[in-house]
């Protein structure tokens, strides 16, 4: 895909065209990477075209590229920077599996890693040694985030001693600042502009923190919902579910947002506990966390079998407020680094804040994630698809 300039899609046969694409793992994820200019403009055509290249809706995603898996059912789409601060445009998509839609109000923060190592390997910026600082642009929350990226002859560096928990292997630590990013989609850090809330859900009232930073999420205790919070996707039940997108929708409708979206997002908190990594099947110890999270995402809802960048992000900011309900779960306000006990093990945030009067502010709120370009090339997408919609229609 290097210096593809390639401007929209290109004819194979009467029966099917052509997509110059990259796939490349970020973190826990692993995302499709097109250029927005290889694209139809956005809208049904373009929605269409995507689902008609990742094979959706089906659950297999036999037809195409997904993975059918939340965590591999993910699309990048890189554009030239619509802001002088940025290096390059980035949207997120997260593209369902069992449903023929593409949603945008979510950021990934894994596959932000892999954006900063696709700009310096596409040379979308100048390169610095022994780091090369990309400012990225994602539209998808009108904010700028940061990806520092190990640089090996020229080119991001792949191999690294840096583990992530949910990941094979180990590789290069990408540095990645969600400092940034606060109020991306409402304004606000804290956009009802308290550290707790309480949401009238149908099913009882369940404290709540809401923070927009990176990606806008709800945070509550684990007993709200019947949980302990140590649960794997094994452990997840209907009745889970069911109390979780309570929660999710009552905080959608407090902000005055519509409830069939992404987001806001729902995490799940509890004190520090042991329990099994789902990925490694390793006892993951109350000793080496500050708090255990839980993550409750795509389409449809499921338990996450890692943990987002993301929410990672927000999660080491909310457990540094006072008040909140991620503070309390960690029982003290920190500041430094926050270890997030997730389904796949234990993943670190540095993330600190600060007050201007009476308003909150976010100093740091950075982790570390790697990424891997896995391959290039060309992928073909059934005409019928982009000329009569999208599958299922």
């Amino acid at each position: 895909m290097h210096g593809s300039d390639s401007g929209s899609l290109t004819a194979r046969s009467t029966e099917q065209a052509s997509l110059p694409f990259a796939l490349i793992r970020g973190g826990t994820s692993k995302a499709v990477f097109l250029r927005g200019s290889d694209l139809p403009p956005a809208g049904e055509l373009r929605d269409a075209t995507i689902l008609g290249l990742f094979g959706s809706p089906d659950p297999r995603q036999i037809d195409g590229l997904g993975g059918a898996d939340l965590l591999t059912s993910k699309l990048a789409i890189i554009d030239e920077p619509t802001r002088p601060d940025a290096d390059l445009d980035y949207t997120f998509a997260q593209v369902s599996i069992s449903e023929p839609v593409v949603d945008y109000d979510i950021n990934c923060g894994n596959i932000s890693a892999a954006v900063g190592a696709f700009a310096v390997d596409e040379a979308l910026v100048d390169i610095t040694t022994p780091l090369t600082s990309v400012r990225i642009h994602n539209t998808n929350t009108g904010r700028i985030l940061v990806a520092e990226v190990p640089i090996v002859d020229g080119a991001a560096a792949v191999e690294g001693d840096y583990e992530v928990h949910g990941g094979p292997g180990t590789g290069a630590p990408i540095g990645l600042d969600f400092s940034q990013t606060a109020g991306g989609i409402t304004g606000a850090l804290l956009p009802t502009g308290n550290e707790l809330d309480v949401l009238d859900t149908g099913l009882g009232p369940v404290e709540a923190t809401i923070v927009d930073l990176a990606n806008l999420t709800v945070f509550f205790s684990a007993g709200a919902v019947g949980m302990t919070g140590t649960e794997g996707p094994q452990q997840f039940t209907a009745e889970h579910l069911a109390a979780v997108v309570a929660v999710k929708d009552a905080a959608a409708k407090l902000l005055g947002m519509a409830t069939d979206g992404l987001t806001p997002v729902p995490a799940i908190v509890s004190a520090p506990a042991d329990y099994t990594s789902f990925a490694s099947g390793e006892r993951v110890s109350a000793s080496d966390v500050d708090l255990v999270a839980r993550v409750v995402g795509g389409r449809p809802l499921v338990l996450h079998k890692a943990y987002p960048g993301t929410v990672a992000a927000t999660t080491g900011v909310a457990a540094c407020i006072a008040g909140s309900v991620v503070n309390r779960a960690a029982d003290q306000a920190r500041a430094g680094e926050v270890r997030i006990g997730h389904t796949s093990g234990v993943m670190p945030v540095r993330a600190s804040v600060g007050r201007d009067g009476a308003t909150w502010r976010v100093d740091e709120a950075v982790y570390h994630r790697t990424a891997r370009r896995l391959a290039e090339g060309n992928a073909f997408i059934r005409n019928t698809v982009t000329s009569k919609g999208a599958p299922g229609s």
